[in-house]
């Protein structure tokens, strides 16, 4: 069975919006990363200033292979015009792993 990983993000408020046009501009980066299975980004509604970012894969080598290539590259780029790298959007970060033991979908009737 699969793994999920959620990257729990402490965002404050006047930050959000830098944070999901970030995402949004690496959009597409991890959708073709061998043993990569579905991406969520997950807004706040009320009562936490987290963000969720759900991530499943075919197994804990296929994450950390992206972890180690394209997510560590990813990271280390995006300077801004003067040249600096741009502060980071979230104050805190954990990260959770999970094995998938059971899953279901909509019926196809």
């Amino acid at each position: 069975m699969s793994i999920v990983k959620i990257n729990v993000l402490t965002v404050p408020a006047e930050q959000r919006e830098v944070l999901e046009k970030r995402f949004a501009s690496r959009a597409g980066t991890v959708d073709s990363s061998d043993g990569f299975e579905w991406f969520e980004l997950l807004r706040p509604v009320e009562g936490t200033e987290q963000y969720l970012v759900y991530t499943r894969w075919r197994d804990e080598e296929s994450f950390q292979a992206w972890m180690e290539g394209p997510m560590k590259a990813a990271h280390q780029g995006g300077f801004s015009e003067g040249g600096e790298r741009p502060k980071p959007a979230a104050s805190g970060s954990t990260l959770w792993s999970f094995e998938v033991v059971q899953q279901a979908g909509p019926r196809k009737d």
